[in-house]
């Protein structure tokens, strides 16, 4: 994979950016900065020629980013604290990029995704709950290995152990799925507990045990995790050229929030995302 994009502090908010996803990413804002957070992002984008802003913002704060040119492409609600909305906005300084290459292709996966029926997350944890576990600082090396080999490119150097080591000392909590003490399957969750909301991600599965419901298994265990840790809200970012990975959301009964254009470099190329939201501790979850 090759060098990830930095993570980092803007006038009090988090944001990621570089050339390997080419855009900024603003991951979280604090209040009070939005003023001062617009144009610094334009110089940003400007200065090191990216072709997407993207924000993920309180839904009280859009129009003033509205204001600034950026539009909106996925909404979910509760994101904060179980009640506040959140928006995922986008600003394209390279008009190129807003252009969507394989509109035809999703609209298909998306017809048929959203075709199949929810099912109840505890017929998936009966049939191989005690096969998903928490993974361990020791597992870092087995797991980066795994990771290497399904993704040629990720956002994140999930390819690196020390990365993943890292992840887990401070914020994300990954799960998998053995075989003959073997990892076959991995996914994490990137718990925020200020906010009370996670995104579930990162889901890999090697090609010999793929079609056998691993990943939502994955899901089921993840969300009894975050459910007992207080979390309100559950999101993910999927490819939306997946129709595995949109599908799984779909059978664990999470909602389409809609589709964040061209926004990641993931398995080679840049690639459209679809976000999808579950409100936890509503449900038989």
């Amino acid at each position: 994979m090759s060098a990830p994009d930095k993570v980092e502090e803007l006038h009090g908010a988090s944001i990621q950016h570089g050339p390997h996803n080419q855009r900024i990413y603003l991951m979280k804002l604090r209040s009070g900065n939005v003023s001062q957070i617009i144009p610094a992002l334009d110089q940003m984008a400007e200065a090191q020629g990216y072709g997407k802003i993207f924000a993920k913002v309180p839904a009280e704060v859009r129009v003033r980013f509205e204001q600034h040119g950026y539009c909106q492409e996925a909404l979910v609600p509760g994101f904060f604290r179980g009640a506040g909305d959140a928006v995922f906005l986008a600003k394209y300084p390279c008009e190129e990029r807003r252009l969507e290459r394989h509109e035809e292709q999703i609209r298909a996966i998306m017809e048929s995704v959203l075709a199949t029926p929810a099912t109840s997350p505890a017929l998936w944890e009966s049939k191989r709950s005690e096969a998903v576990a928490v993974c361990a600082l020791s597992d870092a090396r087995e797991m980066s290995h795994v990771y290497r080999q399904i993704f040629p490119t990720y956002p994140i150097p999930i390819d690196v152990p020390e990365y993943i080591a890292d992840t887990m000392k401070s914020h994300t909590r990954y799960f998998c799925v053995r075989d003959a003490g073997k990892i076959v399957a991995l996914a994490s969750s990137e718990t925020d507990m200020e906010d009370l909301n996670v995104e579930m991600t990162d889901f890999a599965t090697l090609p010999d045990h793929r079609r056998q419901g691993l990943a939502c298994q994955l899901l089921a265990a993840m969300e009894r995790s975050m459910t007992v840790r207080g979390i309100r809200t559950a999101y993910t970012i999927a490819r939306a050229l997946s129709p595995g990975i949109n599908r799984t959301f779909r059978k664990m009964g999470y909602s389409y929030a809609g589709k964040l254009a061209n926004n990641t470099n993931i398995s080679g190329q840049i690639e459209s995302m679809n976000v999808w939201y579950k409100k936890l501790g509503e449900s038989d979850v």
